[in-house]
């Protein structure tokens, strides 16, 4: 939406990681990186038993392309690809946790259930924590975290609600706050709220993208002497720490496995063939109260 939008940084690199999307946020452009489909040609080197496979590639919208056998990825014989173009989210969602790295009995909340908020809560509720709380503007989406086992699925807004997850906080002996926040919404106001229901020394991980939305925070107040940490989390890299043992090709099958677990194509709630691109932007922009997982069918 930030580039249907034009509320992107220009000078910004579209991906310093991804072949297929170089130069600067400028249009014309070309974005997207969630592309699923069979291969229909190959060249005289390539092996023939290529042909015909079903594959991933971290590629823009388009109805064909030509691709290296290095940019493409086979898609696992048990997942549909309806499920499989959830993967670049997916592997979002695996990076989100390796960044926060939940403990057993904390308590985490997550602001933002779009798609990758709703990956998100579908991995934190695995964990053996005292519980899940999620924040969102949608009813649909609020059901659907509800459906994974979140704990409490309540509107941003709703100061009643709010009142009861403090309370809830309380009774659990956890009076300031909760130990592991997730901000994913995309709306800047939102981090501030996250940040005031971060207790003392918890993790605020912060996977949205404002682009040039400011970001207004109030920081003089409890933040000041709370040690909150503030995690940048984006998937494009691997936190420092952990590549003695971890590769992003190790993160990418971890990603894979948990989509087999959860199946995510049923929330597909539209469906559009290119030529409709206009219409299923402005329905992703104009209806988010009634989209979860909007796709492109090429045939």
């Amino acid at each position: 939406m930030l580039v249907y939008r034009g509320q992107f940084p220009e000078e910004l690199t579209v991906d310093e990681t991804i072949a297929s999307l170089t130069g600067s946020f400028r249009y014309p452009l070309k974005y997207g990186y969630s592309c699923v489909g069979r291969i229909v040609e190959t060249g005289s080197r390539v092996d023939p038993a290529w042909h015909g496979r079903l594959v991933f590639s971290f590629h823009p919208h388009e109805s064909h392309f030509v691709a290296n056998l290095t940019d493409l990825i086979p898609v696992p014989t048990d997942l549909s690809p309806e499920d499989a173009v959830f993967l670049p989210n997916m592997e979002t969602a695996v990076n989100f946790l390796m960044d926060g790295r939940p403990m057993i009995g904390e308590f985490a909340a997550v602001f933002g259930l779009g798609i990758v908020g709703l990956l998100t809560t579908s991995l934190l509720v695995k964990h053996p924590l005292a519980g899940v709380i999620c924040f969102d503007r949608y009813k649909k989406r609020r059901e659907q975290a509800l459906s994974l086992g979140a704990r409490e699925a309540l509107h941003p807004e709703d100061r009643e609600g709010w009142m009861q997850s403090r309370e809830m906080l309380r009774q659990l002996g956890m009076a300031d706050g909760f130990d592991l926040v997730y901000e994913l919404s995309g709306v800047p106001a939102a981090l501030d709220q996250a940040i005031g229901l971060t207790g003392f020394a918890g993790r605020v991980v912060i996977g949205s993208w404002y682009g040039k939305k400011p970001v207004a925070l109030n920081l003089g107040g409890r933040f000041h002497r709370s040690r909150i940490r503030l995690i940048s989390s984006q998937v494009s890299s691997l936190d420092p720490q952990l590549l003695g043992r971890w590769t992003k090709s190790r993160r990418l099958g971890v990603a894979w496995e948990v989509l087999r677990q959860l199946k995510p194509a049923h929330w597909i709630t539209h469906q559009f063939c290119l030529e409709q691109a206009g219409q299923a932007y402005r329905c992703l922009a104009e209806h988010p109260e009634d989209t979860l997982q909007v796709v492109f069918r090429y045939a």
